[in-house]
């Protein structure tokens, strides 16, 4: 039985209001709200023992209680065994409190021991109940995550309650083997309340038996509700696509270079999955440089040639704008049965007049290839005949989008899904945020580059930095200079890059410098690009936006400064930028010391590898998978009492023991959806 919390016993609406604050809503969410700590509340301490910093426990006599004068009203107790005494101090006081530290009441409090104005002092107290006491004495006192104004004694005196009446109601829903170790009941019981004795240590790093058996049934959850996902969308019919390959010929022969065996395995693994009437779910990495958008261009032919569309999604107008470039330019010159393949920009700066002419060249098919944004998938955008989504991902897009496109599919048909992303994912996440995805890697860069040396140099070398950047620009060679800003704003980075604009502008009248930055207007921006692409420029000072731009093999220096402000993955991003030709590039990451001990291991980092696998791993141990994969692709993976990092080694049998339950218990599955994951949509298992 699962109840709302209201109709327990001893619970006031502001409880309600505050327990909401933690997402604790019934009975349920209450037994599976686990304590962050635990104290050893079993031994009294003599006053006279009493050390600053310590939390103890003591019981004595109230002895005096004033109201001194002050700023803050508070309440002083003073407390004594009769060897020693402390003074207790309370800035939120009522008439129960006042009550129950009357003088000559016995009572036993828990807290930390602090240095005040009357000697030793303890700030608000836990005053332990007569029936805490008892416990006390047996058992671990569990600390959990609160919020304002609710106690720990009272959340402890909730979730009690929730154990003894309600949870010999749970079901068991693990596998015989697992519930042998430790059933639900009995690790729920041992977590809330684990006896004296218990390894401390072991309990707060999650690896306590008891800990371990609900993290793997959750995980188990996440794997269940990834691959009802995936057998869903599996159930409905795709197009399939029968190439001749004369469209990809004619793609390749028009390119300067060979494409990479990588390039060549990943885009056969995805004509395999096009031949068949199955929707491809595909996740396509690589490191950056490594061209995976030859290889989407390489998809799209045979989708066009089978008599199809494919929109492309990306996750900025900037990045959409240089797919479109990049198509236009590819597909233009490439006869498709003597007609010119039509390559579409869905931009928000289009007038309506002209925004109205794609919509409709979209609809009647006129338009093979379609970019743009996620407003590609707004209501008023009808597909004639759509056969493959790409989405460059960047991380930005959610599992429910990807799932949403169905809906734009001809006759019923589901239109096949390629998701790339710009840096690579760490293995951990893309099996858990990318589950429901077949995954290839292009782990080849193309031949002849150079790999970039990395160097961290502190903000008082600038001057050093500026005039080595002179020197290369004289000799021939480019560079980029990135400012980056603490406040995240488009504006704010833009009066930053436009005041070293005219800095450098005046400093080095002789230099032909451009300068491109978020507020300008997207044909600005690609008119600055573009000069820099050919040669017409030989400084661009930039914001971010140039973490995916233009492909500029001459550019051989990147400067990025405040560099200890931004993440692993998006310096080295942008670090792709240079090292695209055959010479020698460097890449300065310019910073303002002291560095803290996160920003000092980030620039380690970039400065010993150039390899975005080992990169993405380590910017998951430094920053947790939230901000590895951002906020909306992070929705589905908010874990009650999963860790990732932490418990990535019980993934995979996670993953067997989800299979194994779909197949044999798919009953079991509906329960534990509803037990950890209530509000994910729910996919039939047929």
């Amino acid at each position: 039985m699962n109840i709302p919390l209201s109709q327990l016993a001893k619970i006031t609406d502001a409880n309600l209001a505050q327990l909401e604050k933690l997402n604790l809503f019934t009975t349920h969410d209450a037994l599976f709200h686990l304590p962050r700590d635990y104290e050893d509340r079993s031994t009294l301490l003599d006053m006279q023992a009493l050390q600053v910093g310590r939390t103890v426990l003591i019981e004595g006599e109230v002895k005096s209680v004033d109201f001194p004068a002050g700023k803050k009203r508070s309440m002083a107790v003073l407390l004594s065994d009769g060897v020693g005494k402390v003074t207790l101090r309370f800035y939120h006081f009522y008439k129960a409190l006042t009550e129950q530290l009357a003088v000559g009441e016995y009572v036993r409090v828990f807290g930390e021991v602090r240095l005040g104005a009357r000697g030793l002092e303890m700030y608000h107290p836990e005053i332990i109940s007569k029936s805490a006491q008892v416990q006390a004495n047996a058992q671990l006192t569990p600390i959990y995550p609160s919020t304002d104004g609710l106690k720990q004694a009272k959340l402890r005196q909730i979730i009690d309650q929730c154990l003894k009446q309600y949870a010999h109601d749970l079901q068991e829903l693990m596998p015989e083997g697992i519930a042998k170790k430790f059933d639900l009941i009995q690790a729920l019981n041992f977590i809330h309340h684990p006896p004296l004795g218990s390894n401390v240590a072991q309990l707060r790093e999650a690896r306590h038996p008891a800990q371990q058996r609900l993290i793997f049934e959750e995980l188990v959850t996440h794997q269940i509700s990834l691959l009802q996902r995936r057998h869903y969308i599996q159930q409905i019919q795709a197009p399939k696509m029968s190439p001749s390959k004369n469209l990809l010929r004619g793609l390749l022969a028009q390119l300067p270079f060979t494409p990479t065996n990588a390039q060549q395995r990943v885009s056969q693994e995805i004509l395999n999955d096009l031949q068949t009437n199955k929707p491809m779910l595909r996740l396509v990495q690589g490191d950056v440089g490594a061209g995976k958008t030859l290889v989407a261009a390489m998809a799209s032919c045979h989708v066009l040639e089978s008599g199809w569309q494919v929109a492309i999604m990306a996750p900025t107008e900037i990045l959409a704008e240089q797919h479109y470039l990049n198509f236009d330019q590819w597909f233009r010159e490439i006869d498709a049965e003597n007609s010119r393949l039509e390559v579409v920009f869905l931009a928000s700066k289009l007038r309506t007049k002209q925004k109205n002419m794609v919509l409709e060249q979209i609809k009647q098919g006129q338009a093979q290839i379609v970019i743009g944004t996620h407003a590609l998938f707004q209501e008023q955008v009808e597909f004639k005949r759509l056969g493959l989504v790409i989405i460059d991902e960047q991380h930005r897009f959610g599992v429910d989008q990807r799932l949403a496109l169905r809906d734009k599919g001809a006759n019923g048909m589901t239109p096949h899904q390629m998701v790339m992303t710009a840096t690579p994912i760490p293995r951990t996440l893309a099996m858990s945020a990318y589950g429901d995805l077949d995954t290839s890697i292009i782990d080849e860069l193309p031949p002849g580059r150079t790999p970039i040396q990395t160097v961290a140099m502190p903000i008082e070398r600038r001057e050093e930095v500026l005039q080595r950047i002179y020197k290369n620009c004289m000799e021939g060679k480019q560079a980029y200079w990135v400012c980056t800003l603490v406040e995240q704003s488009e504006t704010l980075d833009a009066q930053a890059a436009e005041a070293i604009f005219q800095e450098l502008s005046e400093k080095f009248p002789d230099l032909k410098i451009g300068l491109a930055h978020g507020k300008l207007k997207p044909e600005q921006k690609q008119l600055v690009m573009q000069q820099f692409k050919n040669h017409d420029l030989q400084l661009l000072i930039a914001t971010t936006v140039i973490e995916v731009g233009v492909d500029v093999p001459n550019s051989s220096i990147m400067v990025i400064e405040n560099a200890e402000r931004l993440g692993l993955s998006q310096l080295h991003q942008l670090r792709g930028r240079v090292g695209r030709g055959s010479q020698q590039s460097f890449c300065v990451l310019l910073y303002k010391s002291p560095l803290s001990q996160n920003g000092q291991a980030r620039l380690d980092i970039l400065r010993q590898t150039n390899d975005g696998f080992e990169i993405a791993e380590r910017d998951l141990e430094l920053r947790g998978p939230g901000d590895v994969l951002g906020t909306k692709q992070t929705g589905s993976l908010s874990f009650r009492v999963a860790d990732l990092q932490r418990d990535d080694y019980l993934l995979a049998r996670a993953h067997q023991v989800a299979e194994q339950i779909l197949q044999t218990h798919p009953q079991h599955a509906d329960a534990l959806m509803q037990r950890w994951l209530p509000e994910a949509p729910r996919y039939a298992f047929i």
